[in-house]
């Protein structure tokens, strides 16, 4: 049978140790420093080891206490957010999507209207995410550039990634082959160093390198291309609805793979929470369309 310890004074340590007061962690916990100190002692008395050395000016904790609020820690977050996750399946209707902000300007955004036709009552939050960030439980599910493998967490593939140098109208009249980028400017992207140097031997094209101006995102590498600046490599389905409304221009037929593609990922046990149900259908059958 499981034996578990006074937990008011568990919570009270917890709370005074992580915040290094008596009185921090009585603010926390809406209760009285002096409540706090006594939950301490009664903790103490039961465990029967002293968890701080009460100090005038300080409040330490002893080795002992040290390694209990080192391991408590971890597991009052663990619990606040599976606590948060449990209430969001029955109560919420919040849905916080971590996409990267190409992404979400470039795809999701744009297509955001229709999916508050299709359900109108949940209320959509966007947090940074994509290829930089890890997964956060503060997610109700994230889309994200990779191989589709992320230990713990569910992928379901949305779109391939196939990378096509891009740029606006004008300068694409005089691109009428790939030599003639060796006069052009060639727009990169920090994190994405390999894009051009892939599509450039899968071109054929030899002692051709990008060396023009570099940028954080691929939206503004876009942006730039848009303004005139330079030839960007696109990568779908961000280029997509430019290249439909002829903002932007693929001067060339050559479309490579870029070795990954874009999956919507997220845990499991929020699969049946009823705003991610909608909003997993919804892009699902979205990205599906944008591929045929």
């Amino acid at each position: 049978m499981r034996r578990l310890p006074f937990l008011n004074g568990v919570k009270a340590f917890e709370a005074a140790a992580r915040t290094g007061s008596f009185a921090r962690a009585a603010d926390e916990l809406h209760v009285t420093p002096a409540a706090v100190s006594r939950l301490v002692h009664l903790l103490e008395e039961r465990i029967g080891t002293e968890l701080f050395e009460r100090k005038a000016n300080r409040l330490a904790p002893t080795p002992a206490g040290q390694a209990y609020q080192a391991g408590l820690t971890p597991l009052f977050d663990a619990l606040a957010n599976l606590t948060s996750q449990v209430s969001a399946m029955t109560t919420t209707r919040v849905l916080t999507v971590g996409v990267g902000p190409t992404f979400a300007i470039r795809w999701l955004i744009p297509r955001l209207a229709d999916f508050q036709k299709v359900a109108p009552e949940i209320e959509v939050r966007f947090t940074t995410g994509g290829v930089a960030a890890p997964f956060s439980d503060d997610w109700t599910c994230g889309i994200t550039l990779g191989d589709g493998a992320w230990p713990g967490l569910v992928s379901e593939r949305l779109f391939a990634a196939d990378l096509t140098p891009v740029c606006a109208p004008t300068l694409a009249r005089r691109l009428k082959q790939p030599e003639d980028l060796r006069s052009a400017t060639l727009l990169r992207v920090t994190h994405a160093r390999d894009d051009w140097p892939r599509w450039i031997k899968a071109s054929g094209l030899s002692k051709l390198s990008a060396k023009g101006p570099e940028f954080e995102y691929y939206g503004q590498a876009l942006q730039a291309a848009l303004d005139g600046v330079g030839v960007a490599m696109g990568i779908s389905p961000y280029i997509d609805d430019d290249l439909r409304a002829g903002r932007l221009v693929a001067p060339f037929r050559k479309s490579i793979p870029k070795g990954m593609h874009w999956y919507l990922i997220y845990r499991d046990a929020r699969r049946d929470e009823p705003g991610f149900d909608a909003f997993r259908t919804w892009i699902v059958r979205t990205a599906g369309s944008a591929c045929l």
